[in-house]
Order: C-alpha cells, then structure tokens, then sequence
C-alpha cells in the first residue's frame, strides 16, 4: 500500500475469494455462496484426481520393481546355507566364511520367513529371513 498505492492481493485470494475481495467486488451473500460451493466442489475433484494418481503411481512402480524379483522355492527339510553378517560374532575377518551351515529348513512361515534346524535336529529360537538363505546342494 505504502509503496504502490493500492493493497497487495495474492493469487489464492483471487481464485478463492476472501471478505476483502468481496466487499470491492460487492457481491451478495447468495452469489458469494455458490461461487464459494463451486470453489470447494473443485478442491474436492482435485483431491480425489491427487489420490488417484498417488494409487496409479504406486502400482506402476511396484510393478517395474516386481518383474525383476525372482521368487524362492524353499520348501521344508531343504538344506540351506545362512549368511554371516558383518556384525556377527563369526565374523572374524576379510578372510573368513561368508556362509554358515548347512542347516535344514524346519518350518516356513508367511513373508518368507524361515525356522531352521542345525543337522542333529536342534531348533534355532530366532527365524531368518529367507534372503539371508541360499540353497546348498550336496
């Protein structure tokens, strides 16, 4: 006001009018409602057109993600390696095992989570995901 002589207006106060813009454009309160109504219809219909997108976006990415994914067949008293993580204790060195076992599977759950069994029957207390597995052929 001070610099240009007339009150700033933002671009949201001219889509969506306040009680300023309406007193300048004097409309009645009538007309200020259905103008306000067709307003908030709008912002509904983009909503709805964001959330539908986010959806279609989120199963077009699962989709590219899933085609590479090669699935496991691990079925039970199937002999499997178990990966050594670094942070293990039988991680001594660059030199050492990567792999542990062989172990037998004992039980599989759902997501791909495993029970195993060492070979003298022993059940392990942890599962293990079935990532951390490889097959081990004899």
């Amino acid at each position: 006001m001070l610099v240009y002589g007339a009150e700033a207006v933002i671009p949201a106060e001219v889509e969506i009018p306040f009680l300023r813009i309406i007193q300048e454009v004097e409309l009645s309160n009538a007309e200020w409602i259905r103008s306000h109504y067709e307003q908030l219809a709008l912002i509904d219909g983009k909503i709805v057109n964001a959330v539908c997108h986010g959806q279609f976006y989120q199963n077009r990415m699962s989709r590219a993600f899933n085609k590479r994914v090669k699935p496991r067949q691990l079925a039970l008293r199937q002999l499997v390696l178990k990966k050594i993580f670094p942070h293990q204790d039988e991680a001594k060195g660059i030199f050492s095992p990567n792999w542990k076992g062989p172990y037998i599977i004992h039980r599989v759950l759902i997501g791909g989570v495993l029970i195993l069994a060492e070979m003298d029957g022993e059940i392990w207390p942890k599962p293990i995901n079935s990532d951390a597995v490889k097959r081990y052929y004899v």
